[in-house]
């Protein structure tokens, strides 16, 4: 069993959750899943990002603290993760204590170093993207993703000497080509490094901007959002902190099916059974290509600096669009709300939804319409139908118990080597974060196994005792394949896949790459009920 560690970005909570948020944090969720359902250990991290100018701004215009405004808005993070069924071995706050030694630790050794230095600075500052821009970066006049144009700013900062890493950066991203995925991300990279990228502002005055980790050998200034945020992908794996600040931190936790439980930013992995050393080296972020260079030029630069390996895996998705094919904005009011649409459709729809309509590294429409399609056409007429009319068939020929195959020809042997190849393929597309044809490919087994009972039609074999034997071997074949879908789909759907396995008969977590003949055994009582309805009801041949 090897260790995995798997990000989300670290949310900026400036407002609430939206579906750019859900989009990645369900694909790091289901990725997570898949994994642990391999057998690996798997430890995902979320959380909130609560410094910064942003922050300041917006707790002032809503009347609170910036303590208060963060608290509030990071439970809204975490409520909504357990609303969406994602659920992370650790929530990090960027305002946590044992965040912030980690954050001054890490600046006062890159000083002592040589790599921070003091200077005056003059350029233009996006004040939604905190950082400084270039004129090549504005389009019309400001950032694309900016709603004002950027302020001209001068200043005393310190600055990471960024600029010194770059050489090696390009030499990493040449080494290794499957670093960053989709693979034109990794070029857009590249090309950046054919020219100079300058050093990193790091600090901002504390006389404009209190909210912020203090620099430790200067309280004049506090540390820059995106440095202080970076570093929380290391502080709850313990990095830095020496064997008896963490005499009172907890392991990960997962409960008996595997599942992992909840921890608070109090509680992380201890420095003493080294989960930095477990867990870093497989490191694979999920972000958005919003936030691409941060996670390439600054922080690739930073851990070299820091002299720790680089990320193993970034895999970078593109942009949602609303129904209009724009880009999902509050503004243009173009988007869907992951929250009501949970409560509207049922999380697991919304998962699958997500996973399955949009391929991971490109733009994609997600909307009401696209929800419903997906819920009408590949669960409720595809894999709730399949459900639907093999129980009632069983229910309608053999009393509601699942009988014995009892013949072996060429269709049975075909849907038998699919199914027990299917894992391995499965896990092979999900590493790959390729998430959307890892479920169509399950979801081709569904429509096989449709095409499959519709030329075995049952019905017809249950008209005489001739055909007894044949008809237990094809109910008891899609049952069996069925137990198999709900394993291969619950990373995806944890909760729809339990309510199948229900009933089939099963209890219990499901079984990654389950053995065929062991899951359903014949004799077994299946149980009523519709795991999709439909919209609109339709009369089922059976």
């Amino acid at each position: 069993m090897s260790s995995r560690f798997i990000t989300t970005p670290i949310y900026y909570v400036n407002d609430r959750p939206h579906m750019g948020h859900a989009y990645a944090s369900v694909h790091a969720d289901v990725m997570a899943r898949y994994l642990r359902a391999a057998g690996h250990e798997v430890f995902l991290l979320t959380g909130a990002d609560e410094h910064g100018e942003k922050i300041a701004r917006a707790a002032a215009q809503a009347g609170e603290t910036p303590e208060a405004f963060v608290a509030r808005h990071a439970s809204e993070f975490e409520q909504a993760w357990h609303t969406l069924a994602v659920v992370p071995d650790y929530f990090v706050r960027t305002t946590a204590p044992a965040h912030k030694a980690v954050v001054q630790r890490t600046l006062q050794r890159l000083y002592d170093a040589g790599e921070i230095y003091l200077a005056e600075y003059r350029g233009l500052y996006s004040i939604g993207q905190e950082r400084f821009v270039t004129d090549k970066e504005l389009v019309d006049g400001k950032l694309p993703e900016d709603r004002d144009p950027p302020i001209e700013r001068t200043e005393v900062n310190y600055f990471f000497r960024m600029e010194r890493h770059r050489a090696w950066i390009r030499d990493l991203l040449l080494a290794q080509p499957e670093m960053i995925q989709p693979p034109q991300y990794r070029n857009e990279i590249l090309q950046l490094l054919n020219e100079p990228i300058g050093d990193l502002s790091i600090s901002r005055p504390a006389s404009r901007l209190s909210w912020g980790i203090s620099i430790p050998w200067d309280h004049e200034h506090v540390t820059y959002v995106w440095f202080d945020a970076l570093l929380s992908y290391l502080s709850p794996l313990g990095y830095g902190q020496d064997e008896d600040e963490n005499e009172d931190e907890a392991q990960v936790d997962h409960d008996p099916h595997g599942a992992p439980r909840h921890t608070s930013q109090t509680s992380a992995p201890s420095r003493r059974q080294s989960a930095f050393e477990r867990f870093w080296p497989s490191a694979t972020h999920v972000i958005g290509k919003d936030i691409l260079r941060t996670h390439t030029l600054f922080w690739l630069s930073m851990g070299h600096a820091m002299g720790i390996a680089p990320y193993r895996r970034l895999h970078v998705s593109g942009h949602l669009l609303g129904a209009d094919g724009r880009k999902m904005s509050k503004s243009l009011g173009n988007g869907v709300d992951p929250l009501e649409a949970a409560r509207q459709y049922g999380a697991d729809v919304l998962r699958y939804a997500l996973v399955r309509e949009v391929s991971f590294g490109f733009d994609g429409i997600i909307s009401n319409t696209i929800i419903e399609q997906r819920l009408t056409r590949d669960l409720a007429d595809d894999l709730g139908n399949l459900t639907s009319r093999t129980l009632a068939m069983i229910r309608k020929y053999r009393e509601g118990i699942v009988p014995s195959a009892r013949t072996d020809e060429v269709a049975e042997r075909a849907i038998i080597e699919r199914t027990e190849a299917m894992p391995a393929q499965v896990l092979a597309l999900v590493e790959d974060m390729r998430l959307a044809q890892a479920t169509e490919l399950v979801m081709e087994l569904v429509r096989h196994l449709n095409r499959y009972v519709a030329s075995s039609a049952p019905w017809e074999l249950a008209k005489s005792a001739a055909g007894d034997a044949r008809l237990d071997t094809v109910l008891y074949t899609v049952v069996e394949a069925l137990r198999a879908i709900s394993d291969l789909l619950a990373p995806v759907m944890p909760a729809k896949m339990a309510e199948l396995r229900g009933l089939l008969g099963l209890d219990g977590a499901p079984r990654w790459a389950q053995p065929w003949g062991e899951g359903v055994q014949a004799g077994a009582r299946i149980c009523e009920g519709t795991l999709f309805p439909k919209p609109q009801a339709s009369p089922t041949q059976v």
